[in-house]
């Protein structure tokens, strides 16, 4: 391993610009060229050539099959392998690869998650060529195989997967920018919406994972007491990374890099096994592929280590959550990112315009920011051990706000001195001191030049961040858009259109802590919302106002809208009753009966003691009363948990099935789990059925 050159694997695996101008004839190189950046109809005759050159590629890399990639809404991908083997006429085979392979695959599309739109008795789906994100070669026990990113589709017409939306959010931001920088005189000719995404995961020995149902079953922890030792002493974040996870580091930049993507950082997060990889930016759909092959990579090359990835977002209680912080911004095809301040911000009209637009698209949608996060596992980590609140605000830093501040007052704007750090070191250099500090309590925070969404889950695909984002912000783009260019004066209307934007949206903006009670006060008083639960944010996917917002900008028909809300509902009891099903075969067979026999070995002790003679034990009686009147409580609990998970299934709409689950029964599962954490500290850690924290956080 300590011989690879990056420079020879990076993207050996990926048929990628470079490979396609060498493979392919120049006139259709450039035909090809023009579909993927001007969105024109692919010609039939152009991906025959296309098939043919990848075929080769693959084939002389070992492949023998290829398969349709695609992202239905589960959150995952998915694939079927096909063989490049075609019979001949005189019962011969060949190796062959078509056009129209390339182009379309046939899936069955009711036994996806579908939300209505398809029936099992419809199950006609098709995969369809995404050829703005490069084919590449995926390399596993099985063989080679070339994957070809697709989007997914009803017979129909509707998506059936996460790509399609977001290839649609694309076009719109882009249409919406185009006009803005067009009426102020810019000549950009394309804008791409960018996203870096950082993947926060967990990693633990895999014999402890494989003793933990609720890891297998469910990604999280459903017991687990304190462990004498979590974050506190602040000791492992961008600690020295033991010799163990580096190798398996190592590993995981290597099988990225031969993937073409660009990882770029790994370090040790805040909580003890917790662990950070981010690549470098990427266009948003290919950044969503991208992401997608990270969390692959990082759980198959851990069984490899005789590790277990966790991606859950609150795999542990009492320590940090892991989320997926979506770095997004806007850049010209002239490279020219739209939220670079630049050296004089507040004479950046551009600058102040767009952030103007996201300031209202995040007052204005903040429920559509705060539903794109909502899952079961994330309801565990936001507001709690540095994960940001379920209330959505942005963080300007103090002076972007300022800029605002005086433009909204009409006073004249004075650019900020730089200032030089003073570190009272001879021998250090001095650096510049940054215009803005960092707010890592902020659910959405300006970060120098783009934007972070730090609320986002770790598990999930972010295609679900990016063509919110994209959306809301176009939309409020072609409003400025509509106002520019019905003006007599730009320059004048510019200004007009900031102060308007900040005097009226500047309730969103918060450069405090947001992790403190005080600003739940104050986020009340300003009248910003305060969804704590995926189940309270989930009806405002089919408010009128968000249906409106997105057939109004072509990404979602109201029908698709109200399928996600169906699979988003389904998927939110599902995860829950998994989990309470997990949790009641934990007590049952493995919990309860292992308190039995210690408590019996207990009662053993004292009557043995009791025969031999008058010993003093009443710390032994004490030890046996607590742990049989916790046992008792502990199996009252858990039968109330299980009639509970019964009574469920007599509810049969989705939004008020949702809604047992989360008032019924995540209670119940929380008094079983206090019950068992406090049994088990009470038990010899021998007797105790599965590995504790201290052996899962520890001990990798």
């Amino acid at each position: 391993m300590n011989d690879v050159k990056l420079s020879e694997i990076f993207g050996q695996n990926v048929f990628d610009d470079q490979l396609m101008r060498e493979k392919l004839p120049k006139t259709t190189y450039k035909r090809l060229r023009k579909t993927i950046d001007e969105g024109l109809p692919l010609e039939p005759a152009v991906a025959d050539v296309v098939a043919n050159a990848m075929k080769d590629w693959a084939i002389e890399r070992g492949a023998t099959h290829f398969t349709h990639w695609f992202q239905p809404m589960n959150g995952r991908t998915a694939e079927k392998h096909d063989s490049f083997l075609s019979p001949t006429s005189d019962g011969r085979m060949i190796m062959e690869f078509s056009g129209k392979e390339l182009i379309k695959g046939e899936a069955d599309g009711s036994s996806f998650p579908s939300g209505g739109l398809r029936q099992t008795f419809e199950a006609r789906g098709y995969t369809v060529w995404d050829c703005t994100s490069p084919a590449f070669l995926k390399e596993d026990a099985s063989g080679v195989a070339l994957c070809i990113p697709t989007a997914f589709y009803s017979h129909t017409g509707e998506a059936l997967d996460r790509k399609s939306p977001l290839l649609h959010s694309m076009e719109c931001i882009e249409a919406a920018s185009l006009r803005v920088l067009k009426a102020m005189g810019d000549d950009a000719a394309h804008i791409t919406s960018t996203i870096g995404a950082e993947q926060e995961y967990f990693l633990v020995d895999k014999r402890h994972y494989q003793q933990r149902k609720d890891l297998i079953f469910t990604g999280r922890t459903l017991f687990g007491a304190v462990p004498p030792k979590g974050q506190e002493m602040e000791d492992h974040y961008y600690g020295s990374i033991k010799e163990k996870i580096a190798k398996y580091m190592r590993d995981i930049d290597v099988e990225l890099w031969k993937l073409g993507v660009p990882s770029k950082t790994k370090h040790n997060e805040v909580a003890p096994a917790q662990h950070e990889l981010a690549p470098i930016f990427a266009t948003s759909n290919v950044a969503c592929d991208q992401n997608q092959l990270i969390m692959e990579t990082l759980q198959k090359v851990a069984n490899r280590h005789e590790l277990a990835c966790l991606l859950h977002e609150k795999p542990f209680a009492y320590v940090n959550g892991s989320g997926k912080h979506v770095n997004w911004s806007l850049v010209t095809d002239t490279g020219k990112n739209l939220f670079s301040p630049g050296k004089k911000p507040h004479h950046n009209k551009e600058f102040l315009l767009f952030t103007s637009a996201v300031i209202k698209a995040v007052d204005d949608y903040a429920d559509l920011l705060r539903l794109c996060a909502a899952t079961a596992g994330n309801d565990h980590r936001l507001g709690g051990h540095e994960a940001p609140p379920a209330i959505i605000s942005i963080f300007l830093g103090e002076e972007i706000t300022g800029i605002f501040d005086s433009i909204e007052k009409d006073e004249k704007v004075i650019a900020s001195e730089i200032e030089m750090m003073e570190m009272g070191v001879a021998t250090l250099p001095q650096l510049q001191k940054e215009s803005s500090d960092r707010n890592r309590t902020s659910p959405f925070a300006f970060t120098g030049n783009k934007f972070e969404f730090r609320m986002f889950p770790s598990s999930e695909s972010i295609a679900e961040a990016g063509l919110v984002i994209n959306v809301i912000v176009a939309d409020v783009l072609n409003e400025f858009a509509m106002r520019l260019e019905n003006a007599e004066d730009v320059s004048t209307e510019i200004r007009a259109i900031i102060k308007e934007t900040y005097t009226n949206h500047k309730r969103i903006i918060f450069n405090g802590n947001g992790y403190s009670d005080e600003w739940v006060k104050e986020a009340a008083a300003r009248g910003l919302s305060n969804y704590k639960t995926t189940v309270d944010v989930l009806p405002c996917y089919v408010s009128e106002k968000a249906i409106n917002l997105f057939e109004r900008n072509k990404v979602f028909s109201k029908e698709e809208i109200f399928a996600r809300y169906e699979i988003l509902l389904e998927e939110y009891y599902k995860t829950v009753r998994i989990e309470a099903r997990t949790m009641i075969d934990m007590v049952q067979k493995q919990i309860l009966p292992a308190v039995i026999k210690y408590t019996t070995e207990v009662a053993d002790h004292i009557y043995k003691l009791n025969q031999v003679g008058n010993f003093k034990i009443n710390a032994q009686t004490d030890i046996l009363e607590n742990l049989t009147t916790k046992l008792n409580v502990l199996k009252e609990s858990t039968d109330l948990l299980v009639s509970r998970v019964e009574e469920s299934e007599k509810v049969e709409e989705a939004l008020a099935k949702a809604t047992f689950f989360k008032d019924q029964v995540i209670p119940v599962m929380e008094q079983v789990r206090e019950v068992a954490d406090g049994l088990e500290v009470m038990v010899d850690e021998k007797a105790w059925p599965i590995p504790t924290y201290s052996e899962l956080l520890f001990r990798a």
